[in-house]
């Protein structure tokens, strides 16, 4: 697992809430456990005009353009910006390979499904819970300025971008193991 202290990065904003585990990855693609190669396929059923299963290649495919993944401005984000109850349904932890594989380091919502919650930690990619009002004005800050940057310092437990500044909760546990890049097995050897 990578190790996570600070990020800025531009982001990526999905105003959806209650997004589930099936529309992050679909089910036709959790034939494999490697943890990789799952990035294509993210948010797969809003992504592509047409349907895909893992004998069609994904560059192959017709993109939706309405949908934020494909539009030009939030390319190379690596912060997701989401709505409430992020992540909810079923226990997936190809969801968090997908973001990850994708590129996605943070994802940044009010509140997130608690086994989600913690396939993030699990994984290297960072959840924080921010109050709806910051997480709302962090969507403004970034739909009048797609290029805006937000500043993620685990270590402070800090969220800031400009003019907005937050602090986050995270357990000492998890949080080491984010910050060293260590799994629960490895924060206890």
């Amino acid at each position: 697992m990578r190790d996570f202290t600070q990020l800025t990065s531009k982001a990526l904003p999905l105003d959806r809430a209650n997004v589930d585990t099936d529309a992050i990855i679909p089910m036709q693609y959790l034939t494999s456990i490697k943890r990789s190669g799952f990035g294509p396929f993210l948010f797969d059923d809003w992504r592509y005009l047409d349907a895909g299963d893992l004998s069609i290649d994904p560059a192959k495919r017709r993109l939706n353009p309405d949908f934020v993944l494909n539009q030009s401005q939030p390319q190379g984000a690596q912060i997701l910006l989401a709505k409430e109850n992020f992540a909810c349904g079923s226990s997936r932890e190809h969801a968090v390979w997908a973001l990850d594989n994708y590129g996605f380091r943070c994802v940044i919502a009010p509140s997130f499904a608690d086994i989600f919650f913690n396939n993030c930690c699990k994984n290297g990619v960072l959840p924080v819970v921010l109050p709806s009002t910051v997480v709302d004005a962090l969507f403004k800050l970034v739909a009048a300025d797609a290029a805006a940057e937000i500043a993620v310092d685990l270590a402070k437990q800090t969220v800031t971008a400009s003019g907005i500044q937050a602090s986050f909760e995270l357990d000492a546990f998890r949080k080491e193991g984010l910050l060293h890049g260590l799994d629960e097995i490895g924060l206890r050897s």
